[in-house]
């Protein structure tokens, strides 16, 4: 399998799940990673350089998927607007840059670590679009889902083992992923309370709303 991988600390729960599912597979001897930003992964995934990815789900809705996203119940603290007089989208978004025109916000758009981090200077000036969108439609917002070209059953078997557990991570993973991103354990584990995978009737309500609202940004 090539598995397009986003390195965004929202998937690091995920990430560690899936190399212990597949470690004891028959596929894991022809797994292969291809990294790259939300931006890239779904350029990967269209031109089918890879078999299975989280895609952003503006570029979503037409592909197969499984019941597995990364998902925001109310705030996400890693998807941000700075406020400006003029809009900017972020190179490496597609999701998050039409969600800022949906919800009328102009400044411009980060996502990721770097936002997280933005976030943890303190800027209580930055817009959180997840947080905006949850008191705005009383639903959660998904920024990406779970899609295959190939492998769908072993997915869909993954992600329903996946949602039924609680997701844990060593304590030398937390630190490894600390001094790659400059933010701390404690402040990774309080981000991660955050972000939910598991797509549930509401997050999926909160799916098509947003789909429908994105049809004129396309």
């Amino acid at each position: 399998m090539q598995f397009g991988k986003i390195e965004y600390l929202n998937l690091l729960p995920f990430h560690l799940f899936m190399k212990r599912h597949f470690r004891s597979s028959r596929s894991y001897m022809s797994f292969r990673y291809h990294k790259g930003v939300p931006s890239k992964i779904n350029a990967d995934y269209k031109a089918r350089r890879v078999d299975a990815a989280f895609i952003s789900s503006i570029k979503a809705q037409k592909e197969r998927y499984v019941d597995l996203g990364i998902i925001a119940k109310k705030e996400v603290l890693s998807v941000l607007v700075l406020p400006n007089d003029t809009y900017k989208a972020d190179s490496e978004s597609a999701t998050s840059n039409v969600l800022a025109k949906i919800l009328n916000v102009q400044g411009e758009v980060i996502i990721g670590d770097k936002a997280l981090r933005h976030y943890l200077q303190g800027d209580d000036q930055a817009i959180d679009l997840a947080a905006l969108w949850n008191q705005n439609y009383k639903l959660p917002f998904v920024f990406a889902l779970l899609c295959s070209h190939r492998y769908q059953s072993e997915l869909t078997k993954m992600a329903k083992a996946f949602s039924r557990q609680e997701p844990k991570i060593p304590q030398y993973l937390l630190h490894k992923a600390a001094q790659r991103t400059g933010i701390s354990p404690q402040e990774i584990k309080h981000y991660l309370s955050f972000i939910s995978y598991t797509l549930d009737a509401k997050a999926k309500a909160g799916l098509k709303k947003f789909w429908h609202l994105s049809h004129q940004y396309r």
